[in-house]
């Protein structure tokens, strides 16, 4: 991996374009920019909670020490900013909704056709439950090892990204992944999310370069 910005940045932005994982009107980035709508929220353990609720069989809370004994997976994703940046490489750890779903923790009803992932201060995100059910999208803690920073959402954050290899699973933008997540709403219809309510492309995917509806 290179470690500072200039002619190894191109050298690597040339590799991923050969690999044809640079999407249209991305570029590389070696750093993780910030971006966020409002203030960082403060991270209490002894009273935060994570809930599932809506179109399930029965609803779900876990504590956050429960939520860390949830069955955990790694996923290796290229995360793609509809502000433009694409980062590579980036290895998240957390918590698989398929998993939750296989193992029997969480039962969508029938009905169930998207999630809206509900965060800090009001905040939300609507994603199709098939695409909330790829193994690109994760319930994450960790970030390259290391718990992830508060400006990138800590204590838990939901994070969509590319696979490298896997053509078969549909990229969003990253913004299609909460930060600073409290919860996740199961519906049978969609509505829209925060930044799509302000005219974001609902689908949002990547390679379509659908950034604005």
């Amino acid at each position: 991996m290179f470690n500072h910005e200039g002619k190894d940045r191109k050298q690597e932005e040339d590799l991923v374009r050969g690999e044809d994982r640079l999407p249209p009107g991305q570029a590389l980035t070696l750093k993780f920019p910030v971006l966020h709508y409002g203030p960082v929220p403060p991270f209490n353990p002894a009273t935060w909670d994570f809930r599932v609720w809506g179109e399930v069989e029965k609803e779900k809370r876990w504590t956050w020490d429960e939520f860390n004994q949830l069955p955990r997976t790694q996923v290796t994703m290229d995360l793609h900013c509809v502000t433009r940046w694409s980062k590579f490489d980036a290895l998240w750890e957390g918590v698989s909704v398929r998993a939750l779903v296989d193992s029997g923790l969480v039962t969508p009803k029938p009905a169930a056709a998207f999630v809206m992932q509900h965060a800090e201060y009001g905040f939300t995100v609507n994603l199709p439950l098939e695409v909330a059910l790829q193994d690109n999208f994760l319930l994450a803690t960790h970030f390259n090892g290391e718990p992830i920073s508060p400006d990138h959402g800590y204590p838990l954050r939901g994070v969509v990204g590319a696979i490298p290899g896997r053509a078969d699973v549909k990229t969003p933008y990253l913004w299609k992944g909460a930060k600073w997540l409290r919860g996740l709403e199961f519906m049978s219809r969609d509505r829209l999310g925060f930044w799509e309510k302000a005219g974001y492309h609902n689908d949002a995917d990547v390679w379509k370069e659908e950034r604005f509806a």
